[in-house]
């Protein structure tokens, strides 16, 4: 009577529309799970690797989560032990009804539930999506720590970057601004260009400013994810030695669209389905008599011997058959309502399924798009060199000075601030793509416990 282990419709793409413009080759070898769980050391940062290892060490909420896995776990031997003999023993004493005398009772009782038409099978079913579930939320919990703290790292990291250059502008911009008043004063401009300087000077200052409040605030947020409660030296500082991962770390290889199952929303999605057909078993057993065997030993001692001297022993064996009558149809209705849950259950499964197609395939569109954009800022900064070069000749010749070329060398600036804010986009992409397809590794468990989730 159990119900049957519902068909799950697991189908994906046989390839992804946005890898079509080249953000994975289709050639090469396929991308496997166990380097979907190291995904981050492609980019052969050490600092990187001890930052993910320290996370996964010391972070909190997936120390949490791992203690509700232990949790459920045991609770796995509470679902297997209520089909299995009980024993239970027990004194006291009591008075006959006429109040004459009063006896010592001994018992030792026995009561086995035999869990016929499914219910037994349907219980274990029931727990192991329970422990499904729990396995499923400590996987999202260690793939969200390993992708929030890959993302803190690179907001550190471009800030840090970024703080460079801006310093460079703002220096720039201040040269600009003095180069505006002399010109001012050779009433050679107006008072406009000198208004216009300032301006553009106070505004890179300011930005300057914001980024040492965000790269603040990715630190911090990092040592959340570490649990520690102040950030290290090194992520609050400025620093010109800043490693962002190089655009061709990002090529990939075959990546096989099967790799979605170890999202943690499908195998919750998974473990719904198994707890729903789990009830419905349930339910339906609940149609059926239950049958039980029960024993007992009873030893019975007169205290007062008023009318009886001797003691007494009564064994009792026979079986409990309990048998659904009067309450029938509410029973009926609940196994009608829990069939109904099951359908639910798969459809949500299915649609865990097309989300996890979407996030890919947006993770890609972003990865492709950014690369693009990065080819786009390596053309313009190859126009501004090229004019950067001609500004040189010329001044060299005696035809232009310092104030013509600072226009060029502003422009290079901020278009290599592009390329750093670019290169790191690219990097927050990957970063989706490898957490829309599930890939972060989890801490090792016994085999005892492998077996028992199985």
């Amino acid at each position: 009577m159990s119900a049957p282990a519902p068909e799950l419709d697991h189908s994906t793409p046989s390839q992804w529309t946005e890898a079509s413009s080249g953000a994975v080759p289709g050639t090469g070898a396929r991308l496997t799970v166990a380097d979907l769980q190291t995904w981050w050391k492609r980019w052969d940062d050490p600092q990187l690797n001890v930052l993910v290892d320290r996370a996964l060490a010391q972070n909190l909420n997936l120390a949490q989560a791992l203690g509700r896995l232990k949790q459920q776990r045991l609770l796995m031997g509470v679902a297997s032990a209520s089909y299995k003999p009980e024993f239970t023993a027990g004194a006291r004493t009591l008075q006959d009804v006429a109040a004459v005398d009063s006896y010592f009772h001994a018992s030792i009782d026995a009561t086995w539930d035999l869990g016929l038409f499914g219910a037994r099978e349907s219980s274990m079913a029931a727990a192991r999506g329970e422990l499904l579930n729990a396995q499923a939320q400590l996987r999202g919990a260690s793939i969200n720590l390993v992708a929030d703290t890959v993302r803190r790292y690179l907001d550190i990291r471009l800030a840090q970057s970024q703080r460079v250059l801006l310093a460079q502008r703002v220096a720039l911009d201040q040269r600009a601004l003095g180069l505006s008043e002399v010109r001012l004063a050779q009433q050679i401009d107006s008072s406009d260009s000198v208004h216009q300087a300032r301006m553009q000077w106070q505004q890179s200052r300011s930005q300057l400013i914001e980024l040492k409040e965000q790269q603040s605030r990715a630190a911090h947020a990092l040592a959340v994810l570490l649990g520690q409660a102040q950030p290290d030296a090194e992520w609050l500082a400025e620093t010109s030695m800043v490693r962002l991962p190089l655009p061709e770390q990002f090529a990939l290889q075959v990546l096989p669209a099967d790799l979605l199952r170890t999202r943690p929303d499908i195998e919750t999605a998974e473990a719904s389905v198994q707890r729903a057909a789990g009830a419905l078993g349930l339910s339906r057993s609940a149609l059926y008599p239950r049958f039980a065997l029960s024993g007992s030993l009873l030893y019975s001692y007169n205290l007062t011997q008023n009318l009886r001297t001797t003691s007494n022993q009564m064994p009792l064996v026979g079986p409990i058959i309990d048998i659904p009558l009067f309450d029938w149809w509410r029973r009926r209705s609940q196994a009608d309502a829990d069939e109904a849950a099951l359908d639910v259950a798969i459809a949500g499964y299915r649609q865990s399924v097309l989300e996890g197609i979407a996030d890919v395939e947006g993770a890609l569109a972003g990865l492709n798009a950014q690369r693009e954009r990065m080819a786009a800022l390596l053309e313009a900064e190859a126009l501004i060199r090229k004019r950067e070069g001609v500004l040189e000749r010329r001044q060299k010749l005696g035809l232009s000075s310092d104030w013509g070329r600072l226009a060029e060398q502003r422009a290079d600036l901020v278009n290599r601030a592009d390329q750093n804010i670019a290169q790191g986009a690219q990097a927050l992409a990957y970063v989706a793509l490898f957490k829309a397809l599930g890939g972060a590794p989890l801490p090792v468990e016994p085999e005892s416990a492998t077996e028992a989730a199985r």
